[in-house]
């Protein structure tokens, strides 16, 4: 084990097991929750679809650049079965956990890309309801779901694997 991969696992900032990046998605999914539902309150109830639309892309951009540096951090770095070992769930807990929360975390990202496109693409600029706008809502409620589902099971598979 080298010096790196030492600092990666045992600098988290939280009281837990978890490594920095752990930590990190573990706190920043709660802001992407936030962020999410006040962008949906702010078009569906205020209407300022500009503000949405620029929310969204920054957002998903954020989200992007941080999933590639916790998916880094997970490959090359940070040994996270072996700072879950000691979780009081066991391993066979935790690993069917990560499953589960890999059902929604693999998928989500693509539908949120999916709708951030075609609300490019098929929006007018400034954006304004349109044609697409029942698909729109649709596809972007499903990204929604499956985003408040990634950080659910995400915190979930968290306790389980760094705290219990």
């Amino acid at each position: 084990m080298n010096v790196w991969t030492l600092l990666a696992q045992n600098a988290g900032f939280l009281p837990t097991r978890g490594s920095v990046m752990i930590d990190f998605v573990f706190l920043a999914m709660f802001g992407i929750i936030l962020i999410l539902g006040v962008s949906i309150y702010l078009v569906r109830y205020r209407r300022l679809f500009q503000l949405h639309k620029w929310i969204q892309i920054v957002t998903g951009s954020v989200l992007l650049l941080a999933v590639l540096a916790f998916e880094i951090d997970m490959r090359f770095f940070t040994d996270w079965q072996e700072l879950a070992a000691p979780s009081s769930f066991g391993m066979p807990t935790v690993n069917g956990l990560l499953y589960f929360h890999l059902l929604f975390a693999v998928p989500t990202p693509f539908l949120w890309i999916y709708v951030i496109w075609h609300g490019l693409a098929k929006f007018p600029s400034p954006p304004q309801p349109g044609p697409h706008s029942k698909a729109h809502i649709l596809w972007g409620r499903i990204a929604a779901i499956g985003m408040l589902l990634t950080a659910v099971t995400g915190w979930i598979f968290y306790y389980a694997a760094f705290v219990a």
